[in-house]
């Protein structure tokens, strides 16, 4: 017996935003390795490449010139300028992934997600949330990779961009990574389940006779009440 239900195939477009420090990129690289079906955009970036990142793998590092560049030629989807570097989001490739069926992350800062939310309303947005601010101060000191200023425009950014929460689908409190990719796993999970993605449902024939066979027997068991009274 075939499924009842036909479901959209075409991928779901994820937001995910959150503050510096929160853990954005960890979660979600915990949520690829157990979900094989989404691909992470890789956005560009201005910003100079720290200890640890990989082109290619954290961001596509580009000159601001380039970046600029890019930006008059309509090479993003979005794009942003925060704490004083461009990032932002290349539309390639993005179309494809969705229309094979794989769910599109995009990691992006919260500027850039509702200009995304605005072009795209279905798509789903999500907001890590650090535990704290106290342990968010933690998380970007014990980065050391950058100075006590550029640490403290990132906390009081932080305070900014957790205000915007309300535009927001879900918010998933980076604790621990596991609970924090669990949570995550469950929203995407339900999405899936959403009355709205279903193009069509199929009752076949065996289906059919099921049917008529029960209210046969409903018919049935009425007309046996009805002599024993």
């Amino acid at each position: 017996m075939g499924n009842i239900l036909k479901q959209k195939e075409r991928g779901s477009l994820v937001i995910i935003s959150g503050p510096s420090g929160a853990g954005k990129d960890t979660v979600v690289s915990g949520y690829i390795k157990k979900h094989k079906n989404a691909w992470v955009s890789i956005s560009c970036t201005s910003r100079d490449m720290r200890p640890g990142d990989k082109e290619g793998r954290d961001y596509y590092f580009i000159s601001k010139e380039e970046f600029e560049r890019k930006i008059e030629a309509g090479d993003f989807l979005e794009y942003a300028l925060y704490n004083g570097n461009y990032y932002g989001t290349p539309k390639e490739h993005i179309e494809e992934h969705l229309q094979s069926g794989e769910d599109v992350i995009l990691v992006i800062e919260v500027q850039g997600a509702l200009k995304v939310k605005e072009i795209v309303p279905e798509a789903i947005c999500i907001f890590i949330m650090p535990p704290s601010m106290k342990e968010l101060r933690k998380r970007l000191v014990g980065r050391k990779t950058e100075t006590k200023d550029k640490i403290l425009s990132r906390f009081k950014r932080a305070y900014q961009e957790i205000n915007e929460v309300a535009n927001y689908n879900y918010v998933v409190i980076n604790d621990e990574v596991k609970n924090a990719v669990e949570k995550m796993s469950a929203i995407l999970l339900s999405e899936k389940c959403r009355v709205d993605r279903i193009e069509a449902v199929f009752l076949d024939n065996a289906e059919e006779e099921i049917h008529e066979l029960l209210m046969d027997q409903e018919f049935d068991n009425s007309e046996i009440t009805l002599e024993k009274e």
